[in-house]
């Protein structure tokens, strides 16, 4: 797997994952450096970097649940703002790019907004991250406080909820309760989910 990271170029082949220490000054340097596209994926973590170049199953995934819960929530009547891609920033803390996000219960603290301040408006209540890579992780979200974190990983959708200071795997979504677990050794919401899946 090819990966090039320098003050002039950011590539990382298909499927690449890239750890390294850094400072916040440079996790910004690389933001910038990739300007307004979305690929390679970055994170910040605890004095760390994270690039990721997403395979096509990833975004296929992400599609394919995102529209999943958005016929869930009309479904049930239910108003809310989603959207992909973003950038969540706390700065010198943290820095993520979830595959999706929704606001359910906040929905009109962000609707028409053309920049979300996330030291100062609510976080998005549900997220949707696709780990084909091994590079997501729930706990990016603690410093955020996002109520409810969905990872899809090896065929199996986990639900996430916050209590106090962790995620804590939960059986079903606070948004959608009426939703059961699929049966056998399929995910919950399983019986939504693509035959492909």
């Amino acid at each position: 797997m090819l990966a090039v990271v320098s003050p002039e170029k950011i590539y990382l082949s298909t499927g690449t994952v890239v750890r390294s220490p850094a400072t916040w000054q440079e996790y910004q340097a690389l933001c910038d450096r990739r300007g307004d596209g979305s690929i390679p994926r970055i994170k910040y973590r605890s004095g760390k970097v994270f690039l990721m170049s997403p395979l096509p199953k990833h975004g296929r995934d992400a599609s394919s649940i995102a529209d999943i819960i958005k016929v869930l929530l009309d479904r049930i009547g239910r108003e809310y703002d989603s959207f992909t891609p973003v950038t969540m920033q706390l700065p010198e803390e943290s820095g993520i790019e979830p595959d999706y996000c929704f606001y359910i219960d906040r929905w009109e603290a962000v609707s028409g907004k053309e920049r979300i301040d996330w030291r100062n408006d609510p976080p998005p209540d549900l997220v949707l991250e696709i780990d084909v890579t091994s590079y997501s992780d729930v706990s990016d979200y603690i410093p955020y406080r996002v109520p409810e974190v969905w990872l899809f990983r090896n065929k199996q959708l986990s639900i996430y909820q916050l209590q106090g200071d962790g995620y804590d795997l939960r059986s079903q979504s606070r948004y959608f309760p009426e939703a059961q677990p699929g049966g056998g050794d399929r995910s919950m919401f399983a019986n939504c989910l693509p035959a492909q899946y």
